[in-house]
């Protein structure tokens, strides 16, 4: 039986931070930690006290995590980010409830002290001569230990307190995986049995030396079972400091869904149940087993069901039996066509799902131009008169600031400018949706001619199709592009005004027109004759989209849906290949644009290029994090590859942030995961003058398995955790708070 957890964390806003900058606001953002490592930063909301992030993430990762904790930081041009504060959540209190934490947390303030990270590895013996009795505590080594000098590295020793006395190890310097194996020996001093703790520093030459974690073992664990093995640091025990409330706070969701996956020889009953289901009639019937899933479900819990659904048929080949069958019975069961798929049904969440799940690469080919136009321009637009800001203009003119009227003239052209090219983009784009999404449609167009055939429904058909294409899909993601991946960053007030207008204008296409001039914006009346022209180009584009082959497979296995040549992921990296000679000069990186498929990943000098060196994933053997220590730079990794004669090969990656530095390696990582022959540990540093940067040793080959955490650092066993982002979820929030 395999075991795994996952971690859906949802940053949504903060409230009443104090202000960091001499302006009287802050920058904020937030950074996500699991048990020390960064694996999520929010964007930055610049010049804001009640920040809204509206960003969620799923981390997957073995069961044995301790603890998540969210750092809100103020970026500042110059100098270090300054620390607002910090919320932290153990694993028990994540657990504590099934349906996970959902609320307001006070910032606590950040002590250096209590930030400690890593392990120390300890062999403890209790021994007794005519001396009377003998601790004997062999110091072997420790890993992944907290940065404390400005080379990001540390100066560790350790210190043993029993008793009394205390003794130390030598210092190891500038390494974050020291390794002393000594023996220290301390004799039992007269009275009470006393507890053994063990204590690791920084030690500095100029000033005091920093505390980077300690371990304790009360008398009974010393004599019944002496510690032997590996041990996470804490922090001094101290209580907890409550700010109440002067630091601000963090609304978060945090939820931990732990799995017990069973041989797939278990599920087949009800697998096989299921597909009866969808491949029979789709009547009403209470006793159908999706009619009883959807009855015991609501709300998160019902879109959380949509996604497995549509992912469980999508590998068995039925997605098209299975949205097809919830289709009939949503029709069959809508009196009214102006209701139909309105409410939250599982139809509505499982279609939803499903173009989330197989159209994101079609999404991102018709929008991404336009929305990366409208994020580099930069351009001023308003229509809106109670919100217009005369002098925002960059017009110049000896009469004073412009009219309204100029503004509203002015902006209009920019709109229809802007407009223009995604209705081109979209209606242009029907033969490059893909064939499972096509057919799809079809089946929800003929289901829903079918139940409303009236001359005055011929336009519910439509509806049905663009209500999910266009309300649900393409304006949402020109709404909020960043929660779509098609930007990094959050659009700043002025450029998320401009997608706000443009997502009203596709909505309005996306409805037919019908709604325009009925809603309480006439401000949006100059753009009605655009939009009007633009309805039939639809109406033509969506009849061209559900003409597709019916012998055409309707769901295939979800591999058959996106080709193996296809990219999965790509952008510009820093690159630098492991030399014999092991020197890594800064200027030893250069910047390739790659590509990564589910056959190899590829680089070249630019997109254009033709010709390309490419590693096949298939002699992928790990993909790790790389130290910051290793080079001196930020947001690396390192790509261990193995050739026909068995030798290993590894390739450095620089990422321009942590969000790009987890996305690559969960793409990696779930790109090369059926691949034999793993290495169970590598190094996270870099051999140079003639040693490992992490462990200083020596043996250029020296790999230790080592009993550790799910961590990624090396000197440790290799492990596969990633992070995902759920777009549906995501995109919720963000319209919700932002209404079109």
């Amino acid at each position: 039986m395999a075991k795994s957890s996952s971690l859906n964390v949802r940053v949504v806003e903060g409230r009443a931070l104090p202000a960091k900058d001499v302006s009287g606001s802050s920058d904020p953002y937030c950074i996500v930690k699991v048990d020390d490592e960064v694996v999520a930063r929010t964007a930055t909301i610049w010049r804001s006290l009640s920040p809204f992030w509206g960003e969620e993430y799923t981390v997957h990762l073995p069961l044995d995590f301790h603890q998540l904790a969210f750092y809100v930081l103020d970026e500042d041009t110059v100098g270090h980010d300054d620390v607002i504060g910090k919320v932290s959540l153990s694993r028990d209190a994540i657990a504590a409830d099934p349906r996970g934490i959902d609320s307001w947390i006070n910032l606590s303030r950040v002590d250096p002290d209590a930030e400690v990270q890593g392990e120390i590895c300890l062999a403890v013996q209790m021994l007794e001569d005519a001396l009377g009795r003998c601790l004997r505590c062999h110091v072997l080594q420790a890993r992944d230990l907290a940065p404390r000098d400005i080379s990001g590295t540390s100066d560790p020793f350790a210190r043993v307190f029993w008793g009394s006395q205390s003794v130390e190890t030598s210092t190891i310097k500038k390494t974050r995986f020291p390794r002393w194996d000594e023996v220290l020996e301390l004799r039992a001093a007269p009275g009470a049995p006393s507890p053994l703790r063990v204590e690791l520093w920084d030690w500095d030459m100029v000033g005091k030396n920093d505390f980077l974690g300690m371990v304790e073992f009360p008398p009974q664990v010393l004599q019944q079972k002496p510690p032997n093995g590996w041990f996470r640091l804490r922090p001094f025990p101290r209580a907890e400091e409550d700010s109440g409330g002067s630091l601000g706070a963090l609304r978060l969701k945090v939820r931990l869904t732990e799995d017990r996956v069973l041989p797939s020889r278990y599920y087949r009953p009800l697998s096989e149940l299921l597909a009866t289901a969808v491949l029979g009639p789709a009547e009403e019937d209470a006793a159908s087993p999706l009619a009883v899933l959807e009855e015991l479900t609501s709300g998160d819990c019902r879109q959380d069901l949509a996604t497995r659904l549509v992912k469980l048929f999508l590998g068995q080949g039925l997605a098209g039996p299975f949205l097809d069958y919830l289709t009939r019975r949503e029709v069959a069961r809508t009196t009214d066509p102006n209701t139909l798929f309105r409410s939250n049904s599982l139809a509505s969440k499982s279609m939803e799902q499903f173009m989330k799940l197989v159209g994101m690469p079609y999404l991102h080919e018709v929008l991404q131009p336009v929305i990366s136009r409208v994020f580099e321009e930069k351009k001023y637009m308003e229509l809106d008169p109670c919100k217009m800001e005369l002098g925002r203009t960059r017009r110049i003119s000896f009469k004073g600031a412009p009219s309204e009227e100029h503004v509203r003239e002015a902006s209009l052209g920019l709109l229809t400018g802007y407009l223009g090219a995604i209705v081109d983009a979209i209606v242009g784009s029907a033969g490059r949706c893909p064939a499972v999404m096509r057919l799809a449609f079809k089946q929800l167009h003929q289901r829903v001619e079918e139940r409303f055939p009236q001359t005055e429904h011929k336009d519910v058909k439509y509806l049905a199709i663009s209500g999910f294409l266009f309300l649900r899909f393409f304006a949402p993601a020109i709404l909020t592009p960043k929660l779509f991946d098609l930007r990094d960053q959050h659009a700043d007030p002025q450029t998320s005004r401009s997608l706000l207008l443009l997502a009203k204008a596709v909505q309005s296409i996306g409805n037919l027109g019908q709604q325009l001039g009925q809603g309480k914006e006439v401000w949006m009346a100059p753009l009605h004759p655009f939009l009007l022209r633009s309805v039939s180009r639809v109406r033509d584009f969506l009849d061209r989209l559900v003409d597709v082959d019916e012998e055409e497979e309707a769901g295939g296995p979800a591999r058959a849906l996106i080709p193996r040549s296809a990219t999965v992921r790509e952008g510009y990296l820093l690159k630098r290949k492991e030399e014999p000679g092991g020197l890594a000069p800064r200027f030893a990186f250069k910047k390739r644009y790659f590509r990564l498929s589910a056959d190899a990943l590829s680089y070249a000098k630019s997109p254009e290029w033709q010709t390309r060196s490419s590693i096949p994933v298939s002699h992928i053997r790990a993909v790790e994090r790389v130290d910051e220590g290793a080079f001196q730079l930020p947001h690396m990794m390192q790509v261990v590859t193995q050739d026909g004669a068995g030798a290993l090969h590894t390739t450095y990656l620089q990422c321009k942030n942590v969000n790009e530095l987890s996305q690559w390696l969960s793409a990696l990582r779930k790109a090369s995961a059926p691949n034999p022959d793993k290495l169970a540990a590598c190094h996270p540093g870099a051999f140079r003058s003639a040693r490992w940067t992490c462990c200083l040793r020596a043996e250029r080959s020296a790999l230790r398995i080592l009993p550790g955490t799910w961590r990624s650092s090396n000197c440790t066993p290799g492990v596969s955790w990633y992070t995902d982002r759920p777009w549906a979820c995501s995109r919720g929030r963000q319209v919700n708070k932002q209404r079109i």
